[in-house]
């Protein structure tokens, strides 16, 4: 076999080796890419090495997969389901504290994959902001929960980013739970017992309401009720002897003939009554059966065999529903304090897109005509010479005004932070653009209403976990503007992007047909949908218990259909993600600085009149 000429190579092969061990799975697949790091199923997700193999690319690296073995090696799924909480933010406290139960054991256990776990955390906490955060209103609960729990747990003082957005919340949480958290080191090893006082550290924290039923108590109740049962089946009553048989033993002659006659009478009513039931069926033609119900209606239209295990628990809601008006305000009111020094750029670029829309929109011209109006290009020969022909230009309409543009952002928690705040901001500016120019926008949102898995979960283990189920959590598919909203209307709805406990998973396929069918049923003769992400579909509960291309699959297919169809323009911007290997249309930006200049040349180069020079704006590269 030739050798790689990749410097990094080696060492990727020797983390993989190394990481199998220390999660004690030697047939754990790892990969190394640029989506999102994870675990779905036997599969494990690592951040990209480039050939430079730079310092904190190998950090990052080796402490993604320390923290993903240890997690492997400590964590069981059965019993973390078992205590999970129904509620979203006692979930997200649920989960933080359980994956730093996992790092401590590791840290006890093997010492030195505390300073490489120290690395990962510190980078991820740079990459969100939590260096600049002043405010515990800016801070995510559940995160800090997470830092403290192992902060306490290993001694260890955390990441500066880490250590500030802990500090924040640190005096609440110890006041509010301080008595239960000296009871923390006893319960690390027993993954049941610390499950238990995560879910008391909740209450603690005042979130106990949305812990659901306690599981503990309902095996009390049917071991209880089971020994009931047992119980009343093996007493004789009170006599000691059989009264069933004694009642038959005395019965007269004359009971037992009007027992016979009253059992003959109800054979007979019995009989009346199922012929009634049965109502049309007893009257159908020798021969011909009843009819079969129609078949259900797939789940997808590019894929009629993708699958979902209930739709019950999906919901469509707007961003309004999510939360009240005064905490929309206050959402909002961050947001534009925190994009301050970015809104001159995003402006002047929205005031370029007008300009060029509005060039258009105005005055478009065909030359070199026979006769119109006379062009003042051409004066000098027509005073020279006022036979010259072609001399003339006539003004053509403009096909833009019937438009429709629809943004859609992934609103997964991978974008928390920086991503989302620009992401909002520039859907903003850009729909007030629009408005402006009599171009309608709709602005809408993807995630899941729960991390791992929500009450779509919770029943498939109930009824035994079947095997391959789909799609195996609950979408929330948000609308923050409708097109025929005024933006004046709509604005607050935007900062619900910075809602802590948002942000969750992403299940690109089906936010991605759902936006496309509100497209297709609109008026307008036009309609473009750009789509903004950071990553491919993640759904740690889907992909743990179906194929690990199964959400990929789905989406390669809806971006086909999508675009066979034609009945949309379909464009996508990838924040980090090469999101080329998806869609014909596409732009991969690497930071998300870049964001609002790719929206805003992206949609201008849609309206230009020139397809290469829509081309050449749009830097598109086509998907091999």
């Amino acid at each position: 076999m030739a050798q790689s000429d990749n410097p990094a190579d080696p060492f990727k092969k020797a983390l993989a080796e190394a990481t199998k061990v220390m999660a004690h799975d030697p047939d754990l697949n790892i990969s190394y890419t640029v989506d999102p790091s994870g675990l779905s199923g036997d599969n494990m997700r690592l951040p990209q090495v480039s050939r430079r193999m730079t310092r904190d690319e190998v950090l990052v690296a080796r402490g993604t997969a320390d923290a993903l073995a240890l997690h492997r090696r400590y964590h069981d799924e059965g019993t973390h389901a078992r205590y999970a909480p129904s509620g979203d933010m006692a979930r997200e406290l649920y989960e933080a504290m359980e994956v730093a139960r996992c790092e401590a054991m590791g840290a006890r256990d093997m010492p030195g994959t505390a300073q490489n776990i120290d690395a990962k955390i510190g980078a991820e906490a740079t990459r969100r902001g939590y260096e600049q955060v002043t405010s515990s209103d800016a801070a995510p609960l559940s995160v800090a929960a997470g830092y403290l729990i192992r902060h306490l747990a290993t001694g260890r003082d955390m990441p500066k980013g880490a250590q500030n957005v802990m500090e924040l919340w640190r005096g609440f949480i110890e006041d509010q739970a301080g008595g239960t958290l000296e009871g923390l080191q006893d319960r690390l090893a027993n993954q049941s017992d610390f499950a238990k006082f995560a879910r008391q550290i909740i209450t603690d924290l005042g979130y106990g309401d949305q812990l659901g039923d306690d599981p503990d108590e309902l095996d009390d109740q049917s071991d209880e009720e089971a020994a009931d049962e047992q119980q009343d089946d093996e007493e004789p009553d009170s006599t000691g002897e059989d009264d069933s048989q004694e009642e038959d033993s005395e019965a007269s002659p004359e009971q037992s003939q009007d027992e016979t006659d009253d059992s003959s009478q109800a054979q007979v009513s019995m009989d009346d009554l199922a012929d009634q039931e049965m109502g049309d069926e007893a009257e159908l033609p020798e021969g011909e059966a009843p009819l079969e119900p129609p078949a259900p209606q797939p789940i997808s239209d590019a894929d009629p065999n993708y699958t979902v295990f209930d739709t019950q628990f999906d919901e469509e809601i707007g961003a309004e529903e999510l939360a009240d008006p005064v905490e929309l305000e206050r959402l909002r009111a961050y947001l534009d304090q925190q994009l301050e020094p970015l809104k001159g750029a995003v402006s002047r670029l929205a005031n370029k897109l007008q300009r060029r829309l509005q060039a258009q929109q105005n005055r478009s011209w065909e030359f070199d005509r026979e006769e119109g109006i006379l062009d003042a290009g051409r004066l000098a020969r027509v005073v020279a010479n006022p036979t010259t022909p072609l001399s003339f230009k006539v003004e053509k309409d403009t096909e833009f005004r019937d438009t429709v543009v629809t943004l859609l952002l992934d609103n997964s928690g991978s974008m928390r932070g920086r991503p989302i705040s620009i992401a909002a901001i520039c859907a903003d500016v850009l729909a007030r653009t629009l408005e402006r120019c009599s171009v309608k926008v709709e602005i809408l949102g993807f995630t899941t209403r729960a991390w791992k898995g929500g009450q779509s979960r919770e029943k498939w283990l109930n009824e035994g976990r079947p095997q391959q189920p789909g799609r195996l959590n609950d979408l929330r598919h948000i609308i923050y503007k409708g097109a025929d909203s005024p933006m004046r209307r709509a604005r607050p709805n935007l900062g619900l992007m910075m809602k802590e406990g948002l942000l969750k998973e992403n299940i690109d396929g089906e936010a991605l047909e759902w936006a496309h069918r509100r497209m297709v049923n609109r008026p307008e003769a036009r309609k473009i949908l750009m789509v903004i992400s950071d990553g491919a579909p993640v759904d740690d509960s889907t992909l743990s218990v179906n194929p690990a291309n199964y959400l990929e699959k789905h989406l390669r297919d809806v971006i086909a259909m999508v675009e066979k169809k034609k009945l949309v323009e379909l464009i996508a911007i990838g924040i980090g993600h090469d999101v080329t290997r998806y869609y014909q249309h596409a732009v991969t930006i690497t930071d998300v600085e870049q964001l609002a200049g790719a929206i805003t040349e992206q949609l201008a180069a849609l309206f230009d009149s020139d397809p290469r020079a829509r081309a050449r704006v749009m830097g598109i590269r086509r998907a091999s």
